[in-house]
């Protein structure tokens, strides 16, 4: 123990505060989700409907296709040889389903992960604020576009549809994430064990 102790003290005091804070908000987000969230799944709904409508939205008014609905549905897999029920928003063209959206996919996960981030370092509240409120509004764009980016493919290359969707669409919304990030905390500066914000 008193090894772990002395490991512990020789990280930087505001490393420390971070990783403690990052653990608490970890915790607290799980038990709040697991106990309140999960089972009634009204936050990942209206999260994935929101991301399919806003999909539909995006193609039929800015694009060259049209005839795209989002609908509500509840589709049914097995895990574990138990069968479970998924609420996902699934996109139709013209009658034919291009895309489940299912709640894995809503971004709900990463929107925390950056919130987390966010309210963890050190800095002003309102600069937390506005980096929570247009950090959010960016992600939440760019996963839209990634959901477009899918149906594109799907309609027109379907070759691609799963290493775009496993990786690289993937890819970009982590980056961008970080990319985010790294601009939040440019004013940030370890200095003696003690931050100074900018």
């Amino acid at each position: 123990m008193k090894q772990i102790k002395s490991h512990l003290s020789k990280i930087p005091k505001p490393i420390r505060l971070f990783l403690g804070k990052a653990l608490l908000f970890f915790v607290l987000w799980e038990v709040i989700y697991g106990l309140f969230l999960f089972d009634s799944q009204w936050l990942d709904s209206k999260l994935t409907n929101h991301v399919g409508a806003a999909s539909v939205f995006v193609l039929n008014n800015f694009t060259t296709m049209s005839g795209f609905t989002a609908v509500p549905e509840v589709w049914n897999s097995v895990y574990a040889g138990e069968s479970i029920d998924n609420l996902a928003s699934i996109i139709y063209h013209n009658d034919s389903i291009v895309l489940y959206i299912a709640h894995a996919c809503n971004g709900l996960s990463l929107l925390v992960l950056y919130i987390g981030f966010i309210v963890c370092m050190p800095s002003r509240f309102w600069r937390k604020v506005l980096y929570i409120v247009l950090g959010v509004i960016l992600l939440d764009i760019i996963n839209i576009i990634r959901c477009v980016g899918l149906i594109y493919l799907m309609e027109y290359n379907d070759t691609y549809f799963d290493f775009a969707h496993h990786y690289l669409f993937k890819a970009t919304v982590y980056v961008s994430t970080f990319i985010i990030w790294i601009y939040y905390s440019r004013k940030i500066h370890f200095k003696n064990e003690t931050l100074q914000v900018g």
